[in-house]
């Protein structure tokens, strides 16, 4: 069934053009689909309230901009983040971690590897010392030929999953397997280094253009509901979930 937005028809040409755009979405094409369809409902309103410019993202931005108001982002708002969120303004802050990687690769029973992690998780909890030995072993990670050794990580140096645990965690070994994107971890931390906040007049522009930039995104996004909405699509239903506005 073809795709429909409005008067318009999305072809194969179309969607193999906007893919390339979209290579790191788990779903390309899907991705690529609905991003045709929003860019159309778009331009079709643009069109409609003779906001159409010289080019198709000129006459977004000018529809997005006349269209959608943004609220006010006061120092007020500024500094409630910054006081509900002191770790994003921490710097210096690192700690020193081993881990021993049981990695979830194709053709592995899951319940089999998570079988095994636990069994030498319980080992090390009898026997801590014996991290070391025991990484070398079993770590699926090429820093097991130094025991698991990972050295001093700081915020941003690995995936969001494993940082939250690390840096939230006291010294010694989790007592639970932390599951990560890249599988199953053990995890030991040997200790860690306290960074400094930094006085809120050093990151209060950071902040309003964060809080700025949230704000255009909610409602940019809550305008193109509205007019997804109105408008006259068939051949998909969008998940709107995560399609980008304008690529």
């Amino acid at each position: 069934m073809p795709i429909c937005v409005n008067q318009h028809e999305l072809t194969d040409d179309d969607v193999a053009r906007e893919i390339v755009n979209h290579q790191q979405h788990p779903n390309p094409t899907r991705a690529a689909t609905e991003s045709l369809v929003i860019r159309h409902v778009l331009l079709d309103e643009a069109e409609r309230l003779g906001l159409r410019q010289a080019d198709d993202e000129a006459s977004i931005d000018a529809l997005l901009q006349s269209q959608v108001s943004l609220p006010t982002v006061d120092d007020d708002s500024c500094q409630r983040h910054y006081q509900q969120h002191p770790a994003r303004f921490t710097v210096g802050e690192r700690v020193e971690v081993s881990h021993i990687l049981f990695q979830v690769t194709p053709g592995v029973s899951l319940p089999a590897l998570r079988a095994q992690a636990e069994a030498v998780l319980q080992q090390l909890q009898q026997t801590p010392e014996r991290f070391g030995e025991l990484a070398q072993r079993y770590s699926n990670c090429p820093s097991a030929a130094v025991g698991g050794q990972l050295g001093q990580l700081g915020r941003g140096e690995c995936v969001p999953e494993f940082e939250r645990a690390v840096f939230n965690m006291p010294p010694g070994l989790l007592p639970q397997l932390l599951e990560s994107r890249h599988g199953l971890h053990i995890v030991w931390l040997a200790r860690r280094i306290n960074g400094h906040l930094l006085p809120y007049a050093h990151v209060a522009e950071q902040i309003k253009a964060t809080l700025q930039a949230w704000n255009q995104d909610i409602a940019w996004r809550q305008y193109v509901h509205l007019l997804v909405g109105k408008a006259r699509i068939s051949g998909i239903e969008l998940t709107m979930s995560d399609s980008p506005l304008v690529q």
